[in-house]
């Protein structure tokens, strides 16, 4: 059951959700929390499938990745936020007139409802020739390679984030093989200290590399983005 219930001096009216019989108290705190999210209701407002987007959205109003005409890569890109965000800005319908016309190339396990500008892939990325398919989709190396990926949560700290840290080297060997020079990655990682050895291969790889915490990241996850531009290229001296 849920009701509304307003504190002094509040504007909005926060939803509190009672426990019912058979669901955890886990679960209703992930509901309570979603329904007192802003950036949920956003979402619905806006036609995002998740908040997620916002996110996105955040890291490509700073540092500019997204561009008309350029070609782009979501991995693990369900249920398709970042890619409903990516698919206008690089001009993937081809609606802004005079601008060059970019593709966005979405990646995942499950399928998804189509989105519009949008070519969606059911692919491991992990595979051994997802590199080629992804080069052939695209007619070309990628100039944006991006994953908001995250491993099935175990309950356990330590073990979720050493999944998340290996999903995102995982993601970052894929961008190597697929990018363009001058290209971008950019992934979520989780504050914790396994991420150095990722941050030391991203720093020989890319001119700058860069850590970000968008504000649509809620404040109490431990999650935060790498931005790493200016791909260096799969040249002799990058390769170890």
């Amino acid at each position: 059951m849920v009701k509304n219930i307003s504190g002094r001096g509040q504007r909005e009216l926060k939803i509190k959700v009672k426990t019912a019989r058979g669901r955890k108290l886990s679960s209703t705190l992930w509901l309570e929390r979603q329904l007192n999210d802003p950036y949920v209701a956003r979402a619905r407002r806006d036609g995002y499938r998740g908040r997620a987007a916002y996110k996105i959205i955040d890291l490509d109003d700073k540092y500019r990745f997204l561009v008309p005409g350029a070609r782009v890569v979501d991995l693990g890109c369900a249920p398709g936020g970042w890619c409903q965000v990516a698919a206008p800005r690089v001009n993937a319908l081809g609606e802004k007139s005079g601008k060059a016309v970019g593709r966005v190339i979405g990646l995942d396990l499950q399928e998804m409802e189509p989105i519009a500008g949008c070519e969606l892939h059911l692919l491991d990325f992990m595979e051994d020739d997802a590199d080629e398919k992804v080069k052939l989709w695209l007619g070309g190396p990628a100039d944006v390679v991006m994953s908001d990926m995250a491993a099935s949560a175990s309950g356990h700290k330590k073990t979720d984030h050493m999944r998340i840290m290996a999903l995102c080297e995982a993601a970052a060997e894929l961008a190597f093989d697929v990018l363009e020079p001058g290209g971008t990655f950019v992934a979520k990682v989780l504050a914790g200290g396994a991420e150095g050895s990722l941050q030391a291969l991203l720093k020989r790889r890319f001119t700058k590399v860069a850590n970000v915490k968008p504000g649509a990241s809620r404040a109490d996850s431990s999650e935060k983005f790498v931005v790493a531009t200016g791909f260096r290229g799969m040249s002799k001296d990058t390769n170890n």
